[in-house]
């Protein structure tokens, strides 16, 4: 069994992951934060401790490292005794804190694809490029590295697979969708990094189509989806890192990922892109100083983990998945409702950061008892699905699924 978590990273994710691993270390044994503030890491200790969460009496301790520095987070590993590590940090230190995991032999996971600053969106697949030049180094290491385990990716891959093994014979297409119908009270701000968040809508949008890579623009297609609770909701067509396991593990499927956003994000997005202001390129004022636009429109919007106060209303996120069962056509939607007041009462967090940060917690736990600690690379889909959707639901995000006019709990 293993024992004893490392955290990287201190936004609002790291914020949620920190009170679910103290709510359950009793299993996870002693608890390590780091990032490179170590005020930021010190001040979700404290929220954690004011709302009491630690479920047993043990360790919570705050670190300074630069998760660009392998051999610093390796060091950091040792020195902790961290067996399992966790990382929420920026997309952009994924491979550097692999690798540590890789020469110190403990877990990994992360909740997104790794990202170079100075590239945006590569040729496909993106996990390609990276992570998954990683695979032998794992395996002879025997690590446990768990791609994408958050909630898009990480739950709808889980989704795919269930919906896949349990409810078809055939599978046709998987359209992912995520609508947040929530309200953050704000002119205009982004649910998690800036950042991470633009970068992800500048470049080409890919999608798995007909057996081979289709590329779009961004806002060039949408559709209105009828879904649970939140209602009829537009969404568009967007590039995202599940496509492009997903389209490699059920590549006779069609893959599609859909984002909701409203008017007014298209509105100031398109504005932004237009004028440069979303550009990852430097640039030299007229003053002689050398910017980076992107990096400056980051600095002025509010941080994603601010908006947790005021944050109300819901998200839904989940896969619609065709094929054929029994020879006949079959169309299932497997999904979460989520509540944003609710997240931010339990742990100081808005609800895109909860939907993102129970799902790793919930994999260390199965890691930690040893069901998913597999000794390899894998992405979510291709472990087996239902334990970790029922110890998600434990850890407050369940699962239903919707088929026609039937809803039901699945978890």
């Amino acid at each position: 069994m293993k024992r004893n978590v490392l955290i990287i990273g201190a936004g609002g994710v790291a914020q949620v992951v920190a009170h679910k691993c103290a709510q359950n270390n009793d299993v996870l044994g002693d608890l390590h934060i780091a990032s490179r503030t170590l005020a930021k890491c010190e001040a979700i200790i404290a929220s954690v401790n004011d709302k009491g969460a630690m479920k047993v009496p043990g360790t919570f301790a705050a670190h300074a490292v630069d998760a660009t520095d392998s051999a610093a987070v390796a060091a950091l590993i040792r020195q902790t005794g961290a067996q399992i590590v966790i990382n929420v940090g920026s997309a952009f230190v994924n491979m550097y804190v692999l690798q540590a995991c890789i020469d110190t032999g403990v877990a990994y996971m992360d909740t997104a694809i790794h990202e170079d600053p100075a590239k945006v969106c590569e040729t496909p697949p993106w996990y390609g490029n990276y992570e998954w030049k990683r695979r032998e180094a794992c395996a002879a290491a025997g690590v446990t590295a768990i791609l994408g385990i958050g909630f898009d990716p990480g739950v709808v891959n889980a989704y795919a697979r269930l919906a896949a093994e349990e409810y078809l014979d055939s599978v046709e297409s998987i359209d992912i969708v995520d609508i947040n119908a929530g309200s953050h009270g704000r002119w205009f701000a982004t649910n998690f990094d800036p950042e991470i968040n633009f970068r992800e809508f500048t470049g080409t949008v890919y999608s798995w189509q007909d057996g081979g890579w289709q590329e779009n623009r961004m806002f060039e297609v949408g559709r209105e989806w009828d879904l649970p609770v939140v209602g009829r909701q537009k969404a568009y067509l967007t590039g995202h890192d599940e496509v492009h396991s997903l389209s490699a593990n059920y590549p006779q499927a069609d893959v599609r990922f859909w984002m909701g956003f409203g008017d007014h994000y298209i509105n100031v997005f398109t504005v932004l892109k237009n004028l440069g202001l979303l550009s990852e390129k430097p640039v030299t004022t007229a003053e002689g100083q050398e910017v980076i636009p992107l990096k400056v429109v980051k600095a002025v919007l509010p941080d994603p983990a601010s908006l947790a106060p005021d944050y109300t209303g819901k998200t839904c996120i989940g896969d619609v998945v065709k094929g054929t069962k029994d020879g006949r056509p079959r169309e299932v939607f497997i999904y979460n409702v989520a509540d944003h007041k609710d997240a931010y009462e339990e742990v100081g967090a808005q609800g895109i950061s909860y939907t993102a940060g129970v799902p790793p917690v919930a994999a260390a736990i199965m890691v930690a008892k040893g069901d998913w600690d597999v000794g390899r690379m894998v992405n979510v889909e291709e472990l087996p699905p239902m334990d970790f959707l029922r110890e998600m639901h434990r850890l407050g995000l369940s699962t239903r699924l919707k088929e026609g006019e039937t809803d039901i709990a699945l978890t």
